[in-house]
């Protein structure tokens, strides 16, 4: 049975001393607090030593008279001078209202925390896309461990399934741009380079890129929002438990579809949008379709092809890259799965659009012009 509280007031060396003892818990303090708010003379410190057993109420009420009477706390052990610190901030003033920050320096700030914020998640993807290699690496020595069924389940989810809503995007994308192109060239009287335009726009730049774009929105948040969820409900944590490798049972298959799908898929949104830039072409302009397939094997080279389908695997890999590595960031609360999965999104599209540039200024360098 805990003793209850003591005070007693002794002199050391000159100086008032407080000593406590017993158990400072709220059911043994009785009337000691009241007993200290009597005390008014200079006291140098409050000797704990004789204290067994301490709680919050207790601590609070050491740490209160100490701040009123200007005394040092004495013979308290670790546990109690970790309690007395952790109650000791409750009396601190909250401000309410957040200090005002000049409009220039909030500025500045936001601009480099999102400059460190941009750095931090380009080396957590260089990072990631190391350890896919080293997942693929792992998957090439020991086959057995390569899952076929997961693989074709992520071909039918980010290639058959987005057969749709691609086709259709790039068939409207050829019309708009055969029908754009067209009004512009009928003021110089050269209508039929509108198959010129439509051709080499779509095989070399727009097909795959506006491909890219959309398998980004569509199966990039997918596969955050996917990792998000195992993630925020420990099922990743439980795969490691048990010895399955997450790289290489969730992130590889996801890269891997992308990276197969993507070249099919952009040559499929390329051929889409040719046939919708002929379906203007025969409307509109009055050009047989089978001028405008002649026309087109002249002024297309298969360079242009070839561009496409390069970067296709490519773009791939950054959007399959971007949407899981945002998924297993995934921390704290379901907020962060759709935070994260926006950012995936965003960040897969900026990162193609700046590698498609680069790809731009590299094939005009090796003469596919």
């Amino acid at each position: 049975m805990n003793k209850a509280a003591e005070l007693a007031e002794e002199v050391r060396e000159g100086s008032n001393v407080l000593r406590l003892s017993g158990s400072l818990a709220i059911a043994c303090l009785h009337d000691l607090p009241d007993r200290l708010d009597a005390v008014n003379g200079p006291v140098a410190a409050i000797d704990l030593s004789g204290v067994t057993h301490m709680d919050t109420i207790g601590a609070w009420t050491v740490h209160r008279t100490a701040g009123r009477l200007g005394s040092e706390i004495t013979g308290a052990n670790e546990d109690t001078k970790r309690l007395i610190d952790a109650v000791g901030g409750l009396g601190d003033p909250v401000s309410i209202r957040p200090d005002h920050v000049p409009a220039i320096s909030r500025v500045v700030g936001q601009i480099g925390e999102a400059v460190i914020n941009s750095f931090t998640t380009l080396l957590g993807l260089l990072g990631f896309f190391g350890g896919t290699l080293v997942a693929s690496w792992n998957i090439i020595r020991h086959p057995r461990r390569f899952r076929l069924n997961a693989v074709v389940q992520r071909f039918e989810v980010v290639g058959v399934s987005a057969l749709g809503i691609v086709g259709l995007m790039s068939f409207l994308i050829g019309i708009v741009i055969a029908q754009q192109g067209s009004v512009q060239l009928r003021q110089f009287g050269m209508e039929m380079l509108t198959i010129n335009l439509v051709g080499r726009l779509t095989f070399r730049e727009l097909g795959v890129l506006m491909t890219a774009i959309m398998v980004a929105g569509r199966s990039g948040s997918a596969f955050a929002a996917q990792l998000g969820t195992m993630k925020l409900t420990e099922e990743v944590d439980a795969m490691r438990t048990i010895g399955v490798s997450p790289m290489e049972a969730l992130v590889l298959p996801r890269t891997l579809a992308v990276v197969v799908m993507m070249p099919l898929l952009g040559f499929y949104a390329s051929i889409m949008a040719v046939i919708g830039g002929g379906f203007l072409c025969a409307v509109a302009l009055e050009i047989p379709p089978i001028t405008f397939i002649q026309r087109l094997r002249e002024v297309v080279p298969i360079t242009d092809l070839w561009v496409g389908l390069i970067k296709a695997p490519v773009f791939g890999i950054i959007i399959a890259l971007a949407g899981c590595f945002q998924g297993l960031q995934v921390e704290g609360n379901a907020e962060e799965v759709g935070l994260r999965t926006t950012a995936a999104v965003v960040q897969a599209i900026f990162l193609v659009i700046v590698i498609d540039a680069f790809f731009a200024v590299f094939f005009t360098w090796v003469g596919w012009v």
